[in-house]
C-alpha cells in the first residue's frame, strides 16, 4: 500500500508538472501571429506519414539514419511496456499483462531486442559527438549547455535501457526460483511465470528472456538481493521515464513530441517563395483606393517584417521549439561553408531562446508582458547573419522535420529594409534602380534596348 501511494504521488506530480510546462510552451508559441495552415489536409497527413513517421528525409545520411531509427522505433514501442509498469504501480500488481501468455513473451522479447539496439545507437551517437567530433555536432553555437544537453539525453537513455534489461534479468531468475520455492515473497513472480509460460515453466530454468538472460551471470543467487535489484531497477526505470518526460520541455529533444504537428503544419507550397505581407497589401490598397476605410485610430501601427518574436507567425515559433539542433541545415548552408556568420541552426536556437526569455518575463509579471528592452533582431540575431543568407533554401530542404529557417530570415530582412532602411549599400542601389528605372540596372527604360541597336 505504501508503494502504491508513493507511486501515485510521483505520477500525479510528474503529469501536473508536464502539463504546466506544456501550457507555458503553448503560450509562448501563440505569441506569434496567426496563420492558416488548414488547407490540403490529405497532403498534410501524407507528408506527416512520410517525413515524421517514415523518417523519409533522414535517409540522406544513412549511418545517422540507421541508428536514429533504432532510437525512434525503440522509444515508440518500448513505451508500450511503460503502460504495464504504470498500471502495476497504481494497482500494486506485478506484470499485469502476463496473462497474454506467449504473446506477452513475444512482446517482452521484442522490447529487449529494441532496448539493445537503443543502447547501441546511443553509444554510437556519443562517440560521434565526443570522440569523432563531427563538424556539424561541434560548432560554436553548441558550446556549453546545447552540447551537454545532447550528451545528457543519450546517457539518460542508456541508463533507462540498462535498468530495463537488469530488471528483466533479475525478474527472470526470480520467476525461475519461484517454481520450487514457496516463499510468500516470490508468489507474484510465480504467478507471472505460470501466466506467461504455463506448462513450459520448469523449476531450475535459469532465465526466460532472450537478451537479459546474458546479464544473469552478473547477479547474485540470494533471493532477497535479487528482489532488491529487481525492485530498484523497476523504480529507477519508471521514475527515470517520468523525469525524462519533464526534462523534454527544457531540452532540444522536445522534437520527440512536436515533430509530428510541426511536419503536419509545414509549408506545402513551393519552398522559398515569398508571400505578400498583409500590412503592405493594406497600405497599397489604401493608396490606390482612398475611399477604403482607414484602420481604427486606436489600432497599433502595422509592422513591416519581423523585429521580435511576436512579429513572426506561430508556425515559425513551433519550428524553433521543434529544432533538434542536428545541424543538417548549417552543414549545407553555402554562406556558412564560406566562413560567414550565418548558421540556420543558430537562427532557430536564438528564436527559441528569445521565446523562453519572453516567457520568463511574463511569468515574473503574472502572465503580463513587460518590455524588457530586448528584441530578437539585434540582441539575439545580428543583421550580419541575416544578410549573409543567399536564400538558396538548402537549409529548409535538408531539415528532417521540415523546419523553415529561411522564412524567419526573410521576415527579419523585411524589417531591416522596410522599417529601418538598413539594407547594404549594394541593395540600396538596386532598390533605387528599381524605383527609378523599373529594373535592377542603372539604365533608364528608354535605353533598355540599346544593346539590340548596336548589333
Amino acid at each position: 500500500m505504501v508503494s502504491i501511494v508513493v507511486f501515485g504521488i510521483l505520477l500525479a506530480a510528474a503529469v501536473i508538472w508536464f502539463a504546466r510546462n506544456m501550457q507555458k510552451i503553448r503560450r509562448n508559441i501563440l505569441l506569434g501571429q496567426d496563420i492558416d495552415r488548414s488547407d490540403r489536409p490529405a497532403d498534410r497527413w501524407k507528408t506527416m506519414l512520410l517525413v515524421a513517421i517514415g523518417q523519409q528525409k533522414m535517409i540522406t545520411r544513412p549511418v545517422a539514419a540507421i541508428f536514429h531509427i533504432f532510437l525512434y522505433v525503440g522509444f515508440v514501442i518500448i513505451n508500450l511496456e511503460v503502460m504495464e509498469i504504470v498500471l502495476d504501480g497504481i494497482l500494486g500488481t506485478h506484470r499485469l499483462f502476463a496473462g497474454l501468455g506467449s504473446l506477452y513473451y513475444a512482446l517482452i522479447a521484442s522490447f529487449e531486442v529494441l532496448a539493445l539496439l537503443v543502447l547501441l545507437g546511443c553509444v554510437v551517437f556519443l562517440v560521434r559527438r565526443n570522440v569523432i567530433n563531427l563538424k556539424r555536432l561541434s560548432s560554436r553555437e553548441l558550446a556549453g549547455w546545447p552540447r551537454s544537453d545532447a550528451n545528457f539525453i543519450l546517457i539518460i537513455e542508456i541508463l533507462l535501457m540498462g535498468a530495463f534489461l537488469f530488471m528483466n534479468a533479475a525478474d527472470g531468475v526470480l520467476m525461475s526460483f519461484s517454481l520450487f520455492d514457496s516463499s510468500p515473497d516470490l508468489s507474484h513472480y510465480k504467478h507471472a511465470a505460470l501466466a506467461v509460460f504455463g506448462e513450459n515453466a520448469r523449476p531450475g530454468t535459469p532465465h526466460y528472456f532472450p537478451v537479459s538472460q546474458w546479464l544473469t551471470g552478473m547477479l547474485p543467487n540470494n533471493i532477497n538481493t535479487l528482489i532488491l535489484i529487481e525492485r530498484s531497477c523497476w523504480w529507477f526505470h519508471i521514475v527515470g521515464i517520468l523525469a525524462f518526460l519533464n526534462y523534454l520541455p527544457y531540452s532540444k529533444h522536445f522534437h520527440i513530441l512536436l515533430s509530428f504537428p510541426n511536419v503536419y503544419y509545414s509549408n506545402l507550397n513551393q519552398k522559398g517563395s515569398f508571400n505578400n505581407l498583409e500590412s503592405v497589401t493594406r497600405e497599397v490598397k489604401l493608396m490606390m483606393d482612398p475611399s477604403l476605410p482607414p484602420p481604427p485610430a486606436d489600432a497599433a501601427p502595422s509592422r513591416f517584417g519581423a523585429k521580435d518574436v511576436p512579429d513572426l507567425n506561430w508556425v515559425q515559433l513551433m519550428n524553433a521549439y521543434t529544432c533538434t539542433e542536428c545541424g543538417r541545415c548549417t552543414s549545407v548552408c553555402p554562406a556558412n561553408q564560406t566562413g560567414k556568420l550565418l548558421s540556420p541552426r543558430k537562427i532557430m536556437m536564438d528564436t527559441r531562446d528569445r521565446m523562453e526569455d519572453m516567457g520568463k518575463v511574463m511569468d515574473a509579471n503574472k502572465g503580463t508582458w513587460v518590455d524588457d528592452g530586448k528584441a530578437l533582431l539585434g540582441d539575439y540575431i545580428l543583421p550580419e547573419e541575416v544578410w549573409a543568407c543567399t536564400t538558396c533554401n538548402a537549409c529548409t530542404e535538408a531539415c528532417p522535420v521540415n523546419i523553415d529557417p529561411l522564412s524567419i530570415i526573410v521576415d527579419l530582412r523585411r524589417y531591416l529594409v522596410m522599417e529601418q532602411s538598413a539594407a547594404p549599400a549594394s541593395l540600396n542601389m538596386m532598390f533605387t534602380n528599381l524605383e527609378n528605372n523599373g529594373a535592377p540596372w542603372q539604365f533608364s527604360q528608354a535605353d533598355r534596348l540599346n544593346w539590340a541597336q548596336e548589333n
